[in-house]
């Protein structure tokens, strides 16, 4: 049994889908915890996400438990918008976007970390 098989999961949840490999997505990085993939609707040159395989359905029920992951995602930000062609910082960058709930933009409950990048002008909505 794998370790994504015994995390918790909403079975009508796209990014679960995702993660269980029910759905294809263009992967730039997997591991036993997180799934990260380019964004089917990309806001800018550069657009994937990272998502935790267990389902949270937002930063809203984020606990001292998730505390780990979540530093473990902002590490592997940097570390992915780069190998997807980011320019490093100073001169370049990225940035890292989470958005919560209805009113904050979330349009997937499950939370899920935009990072864009790549040579401006783009407009993230």
């Amino acid at each position: 049994m794998s370790v994504s098989s015994v995390l918790p999961r909403d079975p009508g949840c796209i990014f679960c889908k995702i993660a269980a490999g029910e759905i294809p997505a263009k992967k730039i990085h997997e591991d036993d915890e997180l799934i990260a993939f380019h964004d089917i609707a990309p806001k800018a040159p550069i657009h994937f996400m990272i998502v935790p395989k267990a389902h949270i359905p937002s930063t809203a029920q984020l606990g001292p438990e998730h505390a780990a992951l979540m530093g473990r995602i902002m590490l592997l930000a940097p570390k992915l918008a780069q190998e997807q062609g980011c320019t490093p910082y100073p001169d370049g960058g990225w940035r890292i976007v989470i958005n919560t709930g209805r009113h904050g933009g979330q349009e997937v409950p499950h939370l899920h970390v935009h990072v864009l990048g790549g040579p401006r002008p783009w407009q993230w909505g």
